[in-house]
């Protein structure tokens, strides 16, 4: 009987998807503050210790769901891309700052303060907080990388992101 509860335990547990996290959804009650994430892979990318170029905010028609999230695209295009793999479009840590996943924390993001790292999306919480995200790059990843599974499943920030204010996705 054993063999047989752990057989089907086993047997679960790769069938089944790991859990993830919640993503991070701010007041628009939309991920991102309803911008389109696959629009950032067009944007040109400034060099470090440059402001970002703006991202492109999504519209109410073009939705999909995913982690638990309503997201937001500028086009039925980005959508289906969206659609097709989201895990690629999404950002890193559930939308949460990539720095302060480094430090051990959930904090929120700011769609306006991102970077495109190893074709992964990353978003940080303010201008300062760039700054020490940007002094060693590959060095926060790796330490982000290692305190998220320890994090992850805890449930996702409440907070507001400062100095930020999205309008969330066009309307209709």
């Amino acid at each position: 009987m054993k063999r047989f509860a752990f057989a089907a335990v086993a047997a679960l547990s790769i069938a089944l998807p790991a859990f993830a996290g919640e993503q991070y959804v701010d007041g628009t009650g939309f991920a991102v503050s309803g911008y389109d994430v696959v629009a950032y892979r067009g944007l040109d990318m400034n060099p470090v210790g440059a402001p970002q170029t703006a991202p492109v905010r999504g519209h109410a028609d073009f939705t999909a769901e995913y982690n638990g999230a309503t997201w937001a695209f500028s086009t039925a295009e980005n959508r289906d891309k969206f659609l097709e793999n989201p895990a690629f479009y999404a950002p890193q840590y559930d939308g949460h700052c990539a720095y302060g996943v480094s430090k051990g924390g959930k904090v929120p993001a700011n769609p306006n303060l991102w970077r495109i790292v190893g074709d992964k999306l990353y978003l940080n919480i303010t201008k300062n907080v760039v700054g020490f995200w940007e002094t060693d790059i590959p060095g926060n990843i790796t330490l982000a990388e290692g305190n998220w599974p320890g994090i992850e499943p805890d449930g996702a920030s409440d907070s507001v992101i400062p100095n930020f204010t999205s309008e969330g996705p066009v309307a209709n």
